[in-house]
């Protein structure tokens, strides 16, 4: 492996999973408010993966974190067996009782405590009683194959692998092991060339590519460490979010779509780099907010003389862009629903108290239709509330309404999810908050000034 310059690579699905579906809001059981925000830290043996784990909860230091090993679910060694320990393989995954983890992992999900085993690994048996766990704000759970059980990962929040030499590994691994804790040392190679080695090439490197977050040079890579902190924290508030708010949905990132937002944040970006990239993530934003529609079933005939069962979306939808910058949304609605009627809102003023309408023109029987809300940018959610309260006086229900923007601040979030628990609100990414002038930070500045080139 090359050990060079450090580095973080981080592919793709950055963000929350989007795990709801399309389903009514009344249909869905709320969510825990302890629901933890799950890491999950992989790598082999002697990666640095304890260090990243420390640094990682030193960091975060304004959030309660609760650390778990894999090692805790060790399956206690028979009598029979521990004779012949040194003919055992610590390293395979049978050696784990991956469903008791599992239903660990699950109950803390659903917001309960649970007590972890407590595992000696000198007598390499469970001692009793297990360490009692809550569910804590973070919890980190570490560990050589944390990430080769699907039940698992699926349950991951963020998957990280912590990527090292395999000279440095065995070296740390010796260090450990011989000198530390006075093992033989012929002992600690045998078992290296004849378990470890092998069921990291066999088990644990295939899981690599599971990961959301790859850390070359382990613990010693602080520019990773610092770049995932930052990540978490902006994930912990879309996280903290979609528990309060079931009707709030955040589309599923990509490295791609984390290309694109640095791209349109950029302060330097072009004018046609600006609109270009923000054309293809209201692109996206569009065609998620498009799943939310109700459907009925259809079969049709192929050309092949096949029977295919399908879904037909509803037809009777309008669009309502907030004018201006909710018209830059309008070509890729156009582009994803043909001859689709679009009507317009002008709101204007400042405070709480001094949104305005000042100009509407709506299709006729908009009380009929499911209505697209357009607004690329989610701040305080004032001209918002308005927008969607003159919806609801033209008689359009409020579930038939779909919010669509491509950034959102957590105050914005808060004043129409709280006021409007009906709608569904669609974005991109979720901020972390507003600056003293009520502009999203990091934000993206002026969206229409920059998209329409009206600014300075």
């Amino acid at each position: 492996m090359n050990n060079g310059a450090k580095r973080a690579t981080l592919p793709s699905n950055l963000n929350i999973k989007d795990k709801h579906t399309p389903q009514s809001i009344a249909n869905k059981a709320p969510l825990s408010p302890k629901q933890p925000f799950f890491i999950g830290v992989a790598g082999g043996t002697a990666s640095g993966k304890t260090t990243v784990c420390n640094m990682i909860n030193t960091q975060l230091h304004d959030r309660r974190v609760v650390l778990i090993t894999q090692d805790s679910f060790y399956y206690s060694l028979s009598d029979e067996t521990l004779q012949k320990v040194n003919e055992y393989n610590f390293d395979h995954p049978d050696a784990f009782d991956t469903k008791l983890m599992l239903s660990t992992m699950e109950k803390l999900k659903c917001g309960q405590p649970v007590a972890v085993p407590n595992y000696d690994l000198n007598t390499h048996k469970r001692i009793e009683p297990g360490r009692q766990v809550h569910p804590e704000d973070v919890i980190i759970l570490e560990g050589i194959l944390v990430l080769h059980d699907s039940g698992v990962r699926n349950l991951l929040n963020m998957k990280i692998f912590v990527d090292e030499d395999s000279d440095v590994r065995l070296a740390r691994r010796m260090q450990r092991l011989a000198i530390e804790r006075r093992r033989n040392i012929a002992d600690v190679l045998d078992q290296y060339c004849r378990f470890v080695k092998p069921s990291f090439e066999e088990f644990v490197l295939p899981t690599k590519k599971y990961a959301d977050i790859i850390i070359p040079t382990g613990g010693d890579n602080h520019v990773a460490i610092d770049l995932i902190v930052q990540n978490i924290r902006m994930k912990l508030g879309q996280h903290d979010l979609c528990k309060i708010y079931p009707n709030v949905f955040v589309i599923f990132s990509t490295f791609q779509i984390k290309g694109m937002h640095t791209l349109i944040r950029d302060a330097k970006a072009t004018k046609h780099d600006f609109v270009f990239y923000s054309d293809r993530l209201i692109r996206l934003v569009v065609e998620h907010g498009l799943g939310h529609l109700p459907f009925t079933e259809k079969q049709v005939i192929t050309p092949t003389g096949s029977v295919y069962s399908g879904v037909v979306f509803c037809s009777r939808l309008c669009g309502v862009s907030v004018i201006r910058s909710g018209e830059s949304m309008e070509n890729a609605l156009r582009a994803c629903c043909k001859g689709i009627k679009i009507g317009k809102i002008l709101i204007h003023g400042h405070g709480t108290n001094g949104r305005q309408l000042i100009y509407e023109k709506l299709p006729s029987d908009i009380a009929s239709r499911h209505v697209l809300l357009l607004d690329p940018v989610l701040a305080t959610g004032n001209s918002a509330v308005k927008a969607i309260s003159f919806l609801l006086n033209k008689g359009v229900p409020e579930s038939n309404i779909i919010f669509l923007n491509l950034v959102a601040a957590p105050q914005g979030v808060n004043a129409v999810c709280e006021r409007f628990p009906m709608l569904k609100l669609v974005t991109s990414e979720i901020d972390a908050s507003l600056n003293e002038n009520s502009h999203v930070i990091p934000g993206l500045g002026q969206f229409d000034d920059r998209y329409f080139a009206t600014d300075d």
